[in-house]
């Protein structure tokens, strides 16, 4: 699934996004539910720390994301998935890479399988690797999943999209 299709005669039909996951939160109180993030659109970014993509574009298109939305209307959320190099991507240095970056957002540390070589939600939303960004509407459902570097005006345009149909007005005033 890559870019929003337009309905054809009628409503279109999106999946539902699975839950998250998570062995650890970071940057929130306390973990977070798709359910409870229901009425706002949510940017779910799966990245790892030595993800080069993740490093150059994909978390700082994350940043500027939640630096320009209203989090009443556009919620960011980071979701650590390791699916290699287990030894050094540890929560200790995954919180010293978040203080380093001034990630802000809340991340979840995705849970890892027992039985399979990716994590639970990267497995449960089909990720083939990262930097991945999910674009969950309102309703809560996917609208669109990018795999690699995807360019800015395309995501902004996803975005203001599910965002005038949050506000059902056809606008993106927030």
């Amino acid at each position: 699934m890559c870019a929003i299709p337009e309905p054809l005669g009628g409503r279109a039909t999106f999946p539902f996004a699975p839950p998250i996951s998570s062995s650890l939160w970071l940057n929130t109180p306390a973990p977070l539910t798709l359910g409870e993030l229901r009425g706002r659109v949510v940017v779910l970014h799966a990245f790892q720390m030595l993800c080069p993509g993740c490093v150059s574009h994909g978390l700082p298109q994350t940043i500027e994301i939640q630096r320009s939305f209203d989090p009443r209307a556009v919620t960011v959320v980071g979701l650590h998935s390791v699916f290699e190099h287990h030894d050094i991507m540890t929560p200790r240095a995954l919180r010293v890479f978040v203080h380093e970056y001034r990630l802000t957002f809340p991340i979840a540390v995705d849970q890892p399988s027992n039985d399979h070589a990716l994590p639970r939600t990267m497995r449960a939303y089909s990720m083939q690797g990262t930097p991945t960004v999910v674009l969950i509407d309102a309703r809560g459902q996917i609208r669109a999943q990018h795999f690699g570097a995807v360019a800015d005006l395309l995501l902004g345009a996803e975005l203001g999209r599910l965002l005038a149909e949050r506000n059902g007005t056809g606008s993106t005033e927030l």
